[in-house]
């Protein structure tokens, strides 16, 4: 796969790209879907819930991660990892913006 020039891109355009990829894989969805039911879990949790691997786990919550999703606390050696809900109301905002500006005169 070529490499992706992200700096011709708007930050806008690459942050709602960012985050379409975390929901570009079920795994990554059924992942904030537990996520969203709990106060907080950990990585263990997790894989007893969705049933892969940790090590598969830990490479979805390091995307999701890195697109601002989550928040998370150190609770001995583990993370407790819940929802950043202040993102995901940016990005909803974001997401309204670009529906609400898109012309809808399609042939």
């Amino acid at each position: 796969m070529g490499v992706t020039k992200s700096q011709i891109f708007t930050e806008k355009q690459n942050d709602l790209a960012q985050f379409f990829k975390v929901l570009g894989h079920p795994a990554r969805v059924a992942i904030l879907e537990y996520i969203s039911t709990q106060d907080s879990c950990i990585c263990n949790d997790i894989v007893g819930e969705i049933g892969l691997s940790q090590a598969t786990i830990s490479q979805h919550l390091q995307v999701i991660n890195k697109a601002g999703l989550l928040k998370g606390n150190y609770k001995g050696k583990s993370i407790c990892y819940c929802l950043n809900v202040e993102r995901f109301k940016d990005l909803q905002e974001q997401l309204n913006l670009f529906f609400n500006t898109t012309a809808s005169n399609c042939c």
